[in-house]
């Protein structure tokens, strides 16, 4: 039988702290994901940006070669897939990846693949 609690997402995530920079709506934010998938992020920004908002998205990706370890910059669209209001103020958003090249994507599969192991 199927474990109940276990995760049903196609691709794993990692609950990492990246560099995050987004472009929405005329603004600039930058801030850190809580959680990374090769498809989405999870992070939190201090403006509300409604669901199905299209932004233009760089993330630093740390990655380690061996004993060389160097950053990726990582270069998509994406947009918000959910939005939470919180009581600071602040507001935490779900971001799906809809444009993101194959490379991109592989480099943050392998990295969360590292995390994982």
């Amino acid at each position: 039988m199927d474990n109940p609690f276990a995760d049903r997402r196609k691709y794993p995530r990692a609950k990492r702290q990246l560099a995050l920079k987004i472009q929405a709506e005329g603004f600039d934010f930058v801030t850190q994901t809580e959680n990374v998938s090769c498809v989405g992020a999870y992070c939190s920004i201090n403006k509300h940006i409604p669901v199905m908002t299209r932004l233009s998205l760089i993330m630093l990706l740390p990655m380690r070669s061996g004993s060389k370890n160097t950053t990726a910059k990582i270069q998509c669209k994406g947009v918000v897939v959910r939005s939470e209001s919180l009581p600071d103020g602040s507001h935490n958003i779900a971001i799906f990846f809809n444009e993101i090249n194959t490379r991109n994507k592989n480099k943050i599969a392998q990295y969360i693949n590292q995390q994982i192991i």
